[in-house]
């Protein structure tokens, strides 16, 4: 038997071995001056002529992507009242980060095992929106596991049911799995609830919308966009280098693919975010690179990325902490400084994200010192960190927020998905609740005897 890749085993052709100097990077960055991939890199280990983290090079960075917070997007601190309505666990991508996902085939109707994720019907996803609406959000945000059965449309499904290989093209019939999760154009047209605004179909998603056809990713997401989509999450990203993406999900969709889709996405009038998924078997270069990558996918959209989103590698219950191939996830510092780096290299995206999901509120707060200015949604239900062994994905309230943004002396500020809505929130005036929401009034979104519970039960 073949023994499987460890930490040790890895080598890159990509490392973070540059001719310029710390010194030099972070002249430019204090300057505003636009950065290269070399000074990024300097940046992001403060200095590759010193061993580990330089603390005191470390907070030159941190200040530096401050002030630069401050000077394009000032003291406010945004956040989102949104919901997660993630339709189906069900994947066969076999992914190394993931431990969202659950075993395809556990969902069939003949299973020997009982599976332990779960798959909702279109019209299940439609009542679980309609009362989040009800209650005031203004986004739902979907992410779902690449399910055999998911087919774009019937047009699709009908493609895929006469693929002489359907195996090739990972497509088994809607009939063979226990729950039919319908199609993704019925998913998205049963979330549009109420002019609520809805927010899927990473390009990974895509991919799996057009297998097995000739169609184009500007197809898929115009197909989409009818049913209902407004914007896209760019997640799906992880590291944008096709020799990390080779060891920790070779089953996806690589480099190019990710950029084309999202091109495309743009290309149809769709709105997007971007992400880095970081702390894994990549090395500085390779965050560097992926910036560089998100920076010129801005320049040929002429801006349609709102924000971006580091997003710390959780690494328990994953398989690459389980097979040996990482030891952990990101250290603090390493978390402070991609942040800071994302602020001073993205020059064409206005807005940063901290998540409390990936870092706790301590931490997270604390990322909005070094440079960033978003600090996720309420998000009423948050399966993915959670089921990878994260702490911290809970639902967050209108007055959590109030709260931890005004502890440290910024401003909360009600945000519409692509920031173009705004409503800053008198801290002296509660109760605290979401009003830009389609129905949405003020009153908070969880009762006391509701938040009492754990808020996806």
């Amino acid at each position: 038997m073949e023994r499987p890749v460890t930490e040790a085993d890895l080598t890159f052709d990509h490392v973070p071995d540059t001719d310029q100097s710390f010194e030099n990077a972070i002249a430019k960055a204090q300057h505003g001056d636009r950065l290269t991939v070399d000074d990024a890199v300097e940046l992001l280990t403060t200095g590759t002529d010193v061993e580990g983290i330089d603390r005191r090079r470390k907070e030159r960075v941190l200040e530096a992507a401050d002030r630069r917070r401050a000077e394009v997007v000032g003291e406010e601190v945004t956040f989102v009242a949104n919901l997660n309505n993630n339709v189906t666990t069900a994947c066969n991508v076999g992914c190394l980060f993931c431990n969202f996902k659950d075993a395809a085939h556990t969902f069939e109707r003949d299973a020997d095992v009982e599976t332990q994720g779960f798959t909702k019907t279109p019209a299940e996803s439609r009542e679980i929106v309609a009362d989040a609406v009800e209650r005031g959000i203004y986004e739902v945000t979907s992410v779902s596991g690449l399910h055999p059965g998911f087919a774009l449309d019937d047009e699709h499904l009908e493609i895929l049911r006469d693929h002489p290989r359907p195996k090739e093209v990972n497509f088994k019939p809607p009939a063979q799995y226990a729950t039919d999760p319908g199609t993704y154009v019925e998913q998205i047209e049963a979330m549009s609830v109420d002019g609520v605004h809805v927010h899927s179909m990473t390009p990974e998603e895509a991919y799996h919308a057009r297998r097995g056809t000739d169609w184009s990713y500007e197809e898929v997401y115009r197909r989409l966009k009818e049913a209902g989509l407004d914007t896209v999450p760019g997640t799906a990203a992880e590291i944008l280098v096709d020799e990390v993406r080779d060891v920790i999900c070779p089953g996806k969709i690589d480099t190019q693919g990710w950029l084309e889709a999202m091109e495309a996405a743009a290309n149809v009038g769709l709105g997007l975010t971007a992400t880095i998924m970081y702390g894994h078997v990549e090395n500085e270069a390779h965050r560097a690179l992926h910036l560089k990558r998100v920076r010129d996918l801005q320049e040929r959209i002429d801006g349609a990325i709102t924000e971006f989103v580091p997003l710390s590698f959780v690494h328990q219950n994953t398989p690459l902490f389980e097979h040996d191939v990482v030891s952990g996830g990101a250290s603090t510092d390493e978390d402070e400084l991609m942040i800071a780096v994302s602020r001073l290299f993205l020059d064409n995206i206005d807005h940063v994200q901290s998540s409390w999901v990936k870092y706790g509120d301590e931490q997270g707060l604390k990322m909005l010192s070094c440079g960033a200015d978003d600090f996720m949604g309420t998000i009423l239900s948050e399966e993915i960190t959670k089921r990878a062994g994260g702490e911290y994905g809970e639902f967050r309230s209108f007055a959590d927020y109030v709260e931890l943004i005004g502890s440290i002396g910024r401003i909360p500020v009600e945000r519409s998905t692509d920031y173009e809505t705004r409503r800053a929130i008198d801290p002296d005036e509660p109760p605290f609740g979401p009003e830009l929401g389609p129905k949405a009034d003020g009153t908070p979104l969880l009762t006391r005897e509701e938040r009492a519970l754990p808020a996806d039960d």
